[in-house]
């Protein structure tokens, strides 16, 4: 399993996810949206899932990470996200596999800390949709990444995006259990910001 599929799911992560209450993605355009903002912990959440032959699977999420999505108003093609995940905050409710996730077999926190997105460009796809592509940088190999976005909701200077991808687990080196684990990462990604 892998961070890897953060890559591409940050890639689209990079460009946006999640609802803002009280507010449908119809009635918010992304020029709406125009400025500079901070990923905030709090209302986002990255996910991601690795299929097993024969059903079941592996899912989990991380807890730690940080970021900001600037949007350009008179372009968006101009528009920039950085993500930076911590995978020591790598999470699946089973100690044993996290420990395994932490080893140096998968994620390496010991010598890999951080797990880095950088959008290279944005395409609009509709009023409130992109694909982010950019550079994901794990344990120390850099692939390029696609992540598809949607802006959810804005109110009050705070914003949400949707962000989902695939990764291939060993372009970063961490295919460790393939074939019987599938060396795509599914990444499911909601991103709160504020303004400012």
């Amino acid at each position: 399993m892998s961070v890897h599929v953060f890559g591409r799911v940050l890639g689209a992560a990079a460009l946006i996810a999640v609802g803002l209450l009280g507010d449908t993605a119809s009635a918010v355009a992304l020029s709406d949206a125009a400025g500079r903002y901070a990923v905030s912990n709090n209302g986002s959440s990255i996910r991601f899932a690795i299929g097993k032959i024969g059903g079941g699977g592996l899912s989990g999420a991380f807890g730690q990470f940080k970021g900001t999505i600037r949007i350009d108003g008179g372009d968006i093609a101009r528009s920039k996200v950085d993500i930076t995940i911590f995978p020591e905050s790598v999470g699946t409710g089973q100690g044993r596999i996290d420990a395994f996730l932490k080893s140096d077999a998968v994620f390496d926190v010991a010598n890999s800390r951080e797990i880095t997105f950088r959008s290279t460009s944005v395409r609009r796809t509709g009023d409130n949709s992109a694909v982010i592509t950019g550079q994901l940088t794990a344990r120390g190999h850099t692939n390029t990444e696609k992540f598809t976005a949607e802006l959810q909701g804005l109110k009050g200077g705070q914003i949400r995006f949707r962000v989902s991808g695939q990764v291939f687990r060993s372009r970063y080196q961490m295919d460790v259990g393939t074939p019987i684990y599938s060396n795509i990462v599914a990444f499911d990604m909601e991103f709160s910001g504020r303004r400012g």
